[in-house]
C-alpha cells in the first residue's frame, strides 16, 4: 500500500494542459488538497477536472489504484493539472555514454565512420589525465581503435582533427523526457510517444 503512494505514476499538466512533469500519489494529494491542482476523471474519452473536495467522494472503479482512509477508500489519480503554472519547462538530456552517442550521430568523431554499439566508446578531447573533465564540451565518441591509439595524447598530437566541436545539447521541453513506463492509459492523451 505504502509503495504505491511513493510511485511516480501520476502525470502532471500545466494549466493549458501539457505534460510537464511526473509526481508520486502523495505529492499530488497534497498539490490537490492545497489548491495547486485539480485531478482529472478520466473515463474512456471524457475527462473532467475535479477539485479535492469532490475527488475524495468520487467512486472507486475496478480498474483504479486507491488508498484506504478514515473516511473510506480513495482514488489515486493518473492525471493531475496544476491551476496557476502555464509554462513547458525545458531541460537538457542527462549526461551519460548513450546521450554523446545520440548526440554524436553514433559516428566516430574523428572519422566520420559509423559504429554499431560494440565499436565504439567515449574518449575525452583532453585526457583525464591532463586534466580533462568528463563532460559534454569534453566528451565524444570515437571507434574503439581510434581511442585506443589516442591513449592519454591530445588529437593534434597524433594527427587527428574532431569533425565538430563536442557542444552540450540544447534544452528540449520537459514533455518530450516523460516516458509511460508504466503504462497507464490516460497518459496517452497527453504524451508524444
Amino acid at each position: 500500500m505504502n509503495d504505491i503512494l511513493n510511485r511516480p505514476i501520476v502525470l502532471v499538466l500545466n494549466r493549458n494542459w501539457q505534460a510537464i512533469n511526473v509526481r508520486t500519489p502523495q505529492q499530488a494529494f497534497v498539490q490537490m488538497a492545497t489548491d495547486v491542482a485539480t485531478a482529472l476523471d478520466i473515463d474512456g474519452e471524457n475527462m473532467v477536472p475535479v477539485r479535492w473536495a469532490q475527488w475524495i467522494k468520487l467512486c472507486v472503479r475496478k480498474s483504479d489504484h486507491s488508498v484506504r482512509t478514515p473516511g473510506g477508500p480513495v482514488r489515486i489519480p493518473h492525471v493531475i493539472v496544476l491551476s496557476r503554472f502555464a509554462k513547458v519547462p525545458k531541460r537538457r538530456p542527462k549526461f551519460s555514454a548513450r546521450a554523446i552517442w545520440v548526440r554524436d550521430g553514433g559516428r566516430c568523431q574523428y572519422t566520420g565512420q559509423s559504429l554499431r554499439p560494440s565499436e565504439g566508446n567515449i574518449d575525452h578531447v583532453l585526457p583525464r589525465s591532463r586534466g580533462g573533465k568528463t563532460s559534454w564540451e569534453n566528451c565524444v565518441l570515437a571507434s574503439k581503435d581510434v581511442n585506443s591509439r589516442k591513449g592519454d595524447r591530445l588529437p593534434e598530437e597524433i594527427g587527428l582533427r574532431l569533425l565538430k566541436l563536442p557542444v552540450a545539447p540544447r534544452e528540449l521541453p520537459s514533455t518530450l523526457f516523460i516516458r509511460n513506463v508504466n503504462g497507464i492509459p490516460a497518459w496517452r492523451h497527453f504524451l508524444i510517444e
